[in-house]
């Protein structure tokens, strides 16, 4: 195994910018203890890629940081337009919706109450910005909102929307705070970041009495998902940071089997299975697989609104 794509390591991006749990404050973080941990683990690309970095007496330069995350993400964005992640999504959301109108009226309808849709690490809000360019959500009582713990990009996230006219926000905070708190959760790419026990702890934080569903969609791990990666961050990306990053996310995912169990122990609230793990009817994996939560009493409707794509869902339990 190359040792850049050893699974065990964290992600650079992990590891360069830190913030309090509490307060979301950025800390300084040390370019040596950074390097230390990739030298340790003899990811030679890794300790080129920190080496690189921009300092200042040895702290990662906050500034500098938070620009090479705007790019990398810039960067993310390409590789999702080429992926047609945005219908990806509409294609399930515009289901729950659909479920949760029908078996809970009063949520999302008109003049009454709003239906709040957050995307979870939304970094430059592409995923949020499609929806709200391309759907009718805005104009049908439906909230979308983006957040991140890292402020650059979510200023830069709210810039373009401001650009583009955009009927969507971006908030710098806790996604499962009060202030928050989704009836529907989106991520793309996130959970692979939460490892061992804060996984579990991530899905426990859903059990709230707004929260009805979520959909979280992630790489599918492969026997293709590591020289695939490698290949499109190749081609694609400019920085080493996203080469590197980009092909260790791919190998760092959780299998199917450890979502949906993890959820399912985690979060009860919620029936939990995966959808979309299959191209068609053949044995070859998508790309991406979605972990769907969604209540119990949603169910009849949710595999009614999916209609003739139902197939691509396995048990919910």
């Amino acid at each position: 195994m190359f040792a850049a794509w050893n699974p065990s390591q964290p992600e650079i991006s992990d590891l360069i910018i830190q913030h309090d749990p509490v307060t979301l404050e950025r800390r300084p973080v040390r370019k040596d203890d950074v390097r230390a941990v990739f030298a340790k683990l003899g990811n030679q690309q890794a300790v080129r890629v920190v080496d690189a970095l921009p300092d200042r007496a040895g702290v990662l330069d906050a500034e500098a940081i938070d620009r090479l995350f705007v790019v990398v993400h810039s960067e993310m964005q390409r590789l999702a337009e080429e992926f047609y992640h945005g219908g990806r999504v509409w294609e399930l959301l515009q289901a729950v919706i659909g479920a949760i109108r029908a078996t809970r009226p009063t949520i999302g309808a008109a003049n009454r109450e709003r239906l709040r849709v957050v995307d979870i690490g939304c970094g430059i809000g592409y995923t949020v910005r499609w929806l709200a360019a391309r759907t009718p959500l805005a104009s049908q009582g439906v909230d979308l909102v983006g957040l991140d713990l890292n402020s650059a990009l979510i200023n830069e996230a709210s810039r373009l929307a401001r650009q583009e006219n955009l009927p969507c926000r971006f908030v710098h905070g806790d996604a499962f705070s009060p202030a928050n708190a989704a009836n529907i959760y989106l991520s793309t790419g996130v959970l692979h970041h939460f490892r061992g026990d804060d996984l579990g702890q991530f899905f426990r934080r859903h059990e709230l009495p707004e929260t009805q569903a979520f959909l979280y969609y992630d790489f599918q791990p492969s026997f293709l998902a590591a020289p695939g990666s490698w290949f499109f961050h190749v081609v694609r990306m400019r920085t080493g940071l996203a080469r590197h990053d980009g092909v260790l996310s791919a190998v760092r995912v959780h299998s199917a089997e450890t979502l949906v169990s993890t959820a399912r122990a985690a979060s009860p609230g919620f029936a939990s299975g995966m959808y979309g793990r299959k191209i068609w009817r053949t044995p070859l994996p998508r790309v991406f697989h979605t972990l769907v939560g969604i209540r119990r009493p949603l169910i009849p409707e949710f595999r009614r609104a999916l209609g003739h794509r139902v197939g691509r869902l396995d048990e919910l339990a």
